[in-house]
C-alpha cells in the first residue's frame, strides 16, 4: 500500500533525496514550518517505509571500479533461484540482483576494475554457480540518467 504524502512531505523527500546532509532547520525554513514538524514528518515517512535508510553514495570510479556491466542470467531449471541468489550474494562486485520476467531469470548489475576483471568474475564466479545455464553481458558506456523516484 502506498504511503499518503502531502505537499510538505513531497518537499521533504525532494530535499533529502538530493542532499541527505541538509539540516532539518533548512528544510523547515524552505517549507515554512518548524524544525520539530520536519523531524516528526521525517519520522512518519521512515515509519511508513518511504525512506530505506540513509547512506553515502560511493563513486566506484574513484575506487578503481571503472567497468559497470549488466548481466542477464538464465537458470538451468526452475527452483534454483534461492540457491543461486545465495552464491551471488558472496560476490562483492554484484551490487544489484533483480528476479525478472522476460528473457532472463535474473538481471545483475556489477562493478569491475576493468574488462579483464569483469571476465574473471563472469567465467570463474558467476558462470561457475550451479544452476546457472548461461549469461549475457552488457557493458555500460555512460550513465545518462541517474535519479530516484520523484513525486
Amino acid at each position: 500500500m502506498a504511503a499518503i504524502v502531502d505537499e510538505i512531505d513531497r518537499k521533504i523527500i525532494d530535499f533529502l533525496t538530493k542532499n541527505a546532509r541538509i539540516s532539518f532547520t533548512e528544510i523547515a525554513r524552505e517549507c515554512g514550518v518548524s524544525s520539530v514538524a520536519i523531524h516528526q514528518r521525517v519520522s512518519k515517512l521512515e515509519d511508513a517505509g518511504v525512506f530505506n535508510g540513509s547512506c553515502f553514495l560511493v563513486n566506484e570510479n574513484t575506487l578503481g571500479y571503472t567497468t559497470c556491466a549488466y548481466i542477464g542470467v538464465n537458470f538451468e531449471k526452475g527452483g534454483v533461484y534461492q540457491a543461486v541468489l545465495e552464491e551471488l550474494n558472496e560476490i562483492p562486485e554484484v551490487v544489484e540482483c533483480h528476479y525478472t520476467t522476460g528473457k532472463y531469470g535474473l538481471l545483475l548489475k556489477i562493478y569491475a576494475k576493468d574488462n579483464s576483471h569483469l571476465m574473471h568474475i563472469l567465467s570463474h564466479q558467476i558462470q561457475a554457480i550451479p544452476g546457472i545455464s548461461s549469461t549475457e553481458t552488457f557493458i555500460s558506456l555512460e550513465i545518462g540518467i541517474q535519479r530516484q523516484v520523484t513525486l
